[in-house]
């Protein structure tokens, strides 16, 4: 009877035992990384160390996006990825880089990767100095005109990545690179509209080097500098007319109020004379039209490539009757040039807005910054 007690209590044990489930394994969701001003990129990380690239701004007005993937070299041979969902597959961290745009040195030289750049096209606009002691060496080849690069040397440089750059997807030597094997992604550093959604752009080049976080402290340190000093020109008492451009084939190009140098502009408290515009680039006007509304305008940046007062007075009679030419208040962004001629300021510019906030507000306001040394602009000779 104890036995047939037991056996019953065992049954019962056994049936009232909650059933054990089968745990299904989720992927942990992939990290965002933080993009806080760029429009035209956003970065994925996944758990493995996969790194996503989106671009959906590759040049103005777009159509296109593209997407990367950047897979780390160790675990390569067992990544399986769908190539169809993907423009290019990277390999990282890279040993060889080609960059097409000045706009990309400073990014390379901030990462402390200038060594791994191997070719450029037009390597005579590269004012650095770091970058252009490798070019004397020999360590940077010549590739020669970026809407027509030499495919040959560049296949034959043999680089893991080229970041190109154009204004549409049509470019014949990016596909003949492509045909080698050698992935080609673009950039679109230059579509940004404000001075730091183009500075963040040193995140899109921090994962082909695996330096994320290198980037991050090094833009966060710029924004703070540059929010610092706008917090500064808020202290200024009055805000002084400014123009901008000149002609160009009888055609006065004026930066547009949605551009970045409108933003600067509005950054240093000045009061842009075409701040109300829409535009994004610039807007073509008549010298007639630009000296109607600018002929007393306080200050007067960008006439052109000209750099001295007297160049200014050959090349157009009527530039003699603005005031900032009578007062002598005409500054420029092309005087400043490196050794063999490229000009610093579309170089190293978009990756220190900071600088250029500095140099605007000690032009336009010398009384809150005294003692800065102007590094972009130049007053004219």
């Amino acid at each position: 009877m104890r036995n047939i007690t037991l056996g019953v209590l065992l049954i019962f044990v056994l049936a009232c035992k909650p059933e054990k489930k089968e745990t299904l394994q989720q992927t942990p969701p992939s990290e965002q990384i933080k993009i806080s001003h760029a429009k035209g990129f956003s970065i994925e990380k996944s758990p493995s160390g996969i790194t996503t690239i989106h671009i959906t701004s590759p040049w103005p007005n777009a159509e296109t996006s593209y997407t990367y993937a950047l897979v780390p070299k160790e675990i390569l041979a067992q990544t399986t990825l769908n190539r169809d969902e993907y423009d290019a597959i990277v390999a990282i961290p890279v040993e060889r880089i080609i960059v097409t745009s000045t706009t990309h040195i400073p990014a390379l030289e901030a990462l402390g990767s200038t060594n791994k750049l191997v070719g450029f096209p037009n390597t005579d606009y590269i004012s650095s100095k770091n970058t252009r002691e490798r070019i004397d060496m020999g360590l940077v080849k010549e590739l020669g005109n970026n809407e027509d690069i030499n495919t040959e040397m560049a296949i034959a440089l043999d680089p893991e990545v080229i970041i190109g750059f154009g204004i549409n997807n049509q470019n014949r030597a990016y596909e003949t690179i492509q045909r080698s094997n050698i992935p080609v992604v673009y950039n679109g550093d230059w579509t940004e509209e404000t001075p730091l959604g183009k500075a963040e752009w040193i995140k899109f080049f921090a994962p082909f080097f695996q330096k994320e976080a290198k980037a991050d402290s090094l833009f966060r340190a710029i924004e703070k500098s540059y929010n610092s000093t706008k917090t500064l020109a808020k202290e200024a008492k009055d805000r002084p007319t400014v123009v901008t451009g000149g002609l160009y084939k009888d055609v006065w190009y004026v930066a547009g109020g949605n551009s970045w140098m409108a933003q600067f502009l509005k950054d240093a408290r000045t009061n842009y004379l075409w701040s109300d515009t829409k535009e994004t680039g610039s807007l073509s006007l008549s010298i007639e039209s630009v000296l109607e509304k600018a002929d007393n305008a306080d200050f007067w940046l960008n006439p052109s490539m000209i750099t001295s007062y007297e160049e200014l007075k050959q090349a157009n009679r009527h530039y003699e009757q603005f005031g900032a030419y009578k007062n002598r208040n005409v500054y420029s962004n092309t005087i400043t040039k490196g050794d063999t001629g490229g000009l610093i300021y579309y170089e190293l510019a978009p990756q220190r807005p900071d600088l250029v906030l500095k140099d605007l507000i000690h032009i336009f306001h010398p009384e809150l910054l005294p003692d800065h040394e102007l590094f972009f602009f130049k007053p004219l000779e």
